[in-house]
């Protein structure tokens, strides 16, 4: 499965099948949100929730290419992501583009 953010993939002749989408919604435990909480008085990155947005783009990716297999897709194009906080300490990941099959 070829995956791109362009809107071709240099070569082929694409055949569009449709939009393709993975979602999902991740926290962290309590703990790791009152250490992040004191990371924020000195600064620096909060690595519990760069590991928890690392994760949850790959199985928001991982969700968007099955669909994508589903509809028989050789790769999908123009993918682009989103996030936004849900609740305080918990992160909504969509993925989403054009599945596409070769020609």
């Amino acid at each position: 499965m070829i995956l791109v953010n362009t809107d071709f993939i240099s070569g082929k002749q694409l055949d569009t099948l449709g939009i393709v989408k993975g979602t999902t919604v991740q926290s962290k435990h309590l703990g790791s949100d009152i250490m992040a909480s004191f990371k924020t008085i000195v600064g620096g990155q909060l690595e519990g929730y760069t590991e928890m947005l690392n994760n949850a783009r790959a199985l928001a990716t991982k969700r968007m290419v099955a669909e994508a297999e589903e509809l028989g897709a050789d790769g999908v194009i123009n993918i682009r992501y989103y996030s936004s906080s849900i609740t305080r300490n918990a992160a909504e990941v969509v993925v989403y583009g054009t599945a596409v099959k070769f020609g």
